[in-house]
């Protein structure tokens, strides 16, 4: 007899809330509030306050100087970039055009030539006509975006020969529990989370995929100039079209941010898990 647990088709649980999270706030697309140079060179260099971050996750993942490097969802070159210091070639999927043009200045300023830039929505990716395959390690960090899940790892599994690393969030992030308090404010709704790492287990579980997993916390506090730096940078994401919805924006930062060292800084810290598993161990 079928469990629970076993009638639930985690993959449509997963799209379920990816559909509720869009439906909520349509239009907020993770590809289309990193469009513009400006907003993606501040996710490079936040990244770069983050570095310990960035160094545990290069010298935790299983690379050599002969790997080869797929990374889905590259930003700015944030991961990319030092991969490409240490692994023979990185394959960087990115679809935003302003973090595309971030990771090619970056590309240029650390002379790293050895990066292929893929301009495509994994989704849209196919693995024998815009990859090299296989790659030693392929890896999402915080970019499974996909609504098929299972479909986007199925294809990680294509392109990889040997390991699969995938990050994501445990629990409400800072981001959830600061949508949460402003979009009824803002856009008369509630605000929907989208999939945590429990449906990401679960689906991976289903697909016969058992992995390893480890969860850490993460500091990425949000560092602005001003105030009117901070409402900025900040309009995408909450999809401010009015003078009123500006207003509330602009009083939830003036309770929020705090002064630190010359800057304003909006304090912000999630709960982060690594799964990962080498293909070899499925057989």
């Amino acid at each position: 007899m079928q469990s629970i647990y076993e009638a639930i088709d985690w993959n449509e649980v997963w799209r379920s809330q990816m559909q509720r999270n869009k439906d909520s706030s349509p239009g907020r697309d993770c590809s289309r509030i990193w469009e513009s140079r400006e907003s993606a060179l501040r996710f490079w260099n936040m990244s770069q306050e983050n570095r310990n971050r960035v160094d545990k996750t290069i010298w935790s993942t299983d690379v050599t100087p002969e790997s080869r490097v797929l990374d889905i969802g590259a930003g700015p070159g944030t991961l990319a970039i030092p991969f490409a210091q240490k692994a023979a070639h990185v394959t960087a999927v990115e679809p935003a055009d302003g973090m595309v043009s971030v990771l090619k200045e970056k590309m240029d300023e650390y002379s790293v030539k050895n990066i292929d830039v893929v301009q495509k929505r994994w989704e849209e990716v196919s693995v024998k006509e815009d990859l090299q395959p296989p790659y030693d390690v392929v890896i999402a960090s915080f970019s499974l975006g996909m609504p098929d899940i299972r479909s986007a790892i199925e294809k990680m599994m294509m392109a990889s020969s040997k390991y699969i690393y995938l990050y994501h969030f445990a629990g409400p992030t800072s981001w959830d529990l600061q949508w949460k308090d402003l979009w009824q404010k803002l856009h008369g709704k509630e605000y929907q989370p989208g999939p945590k790492s429990d449906v990401l287990y679960n689906v991976l579980y289903q697909m016969g995929i058992y992995p390893n997993v480890k969860t850490f916390r993460l500091q990425h506090s949000q560092r602005y100039g001003s105030l009117e730096d901070a409402l900025k940078a900040l309009r995408p994401q909450a999809q401010i079209e009015t003078a009123e919805q500006a207003a509330v924006l602009q009083e939830y930062l003036q309770h929020t941010l705090k002064e630190e060292n010359g800057s304003l800084v909006l304090p912000a810290s999630s709960i982060r898990v690594k799964m990962w598993w080498e293909k070899d161990q499925l057989s």
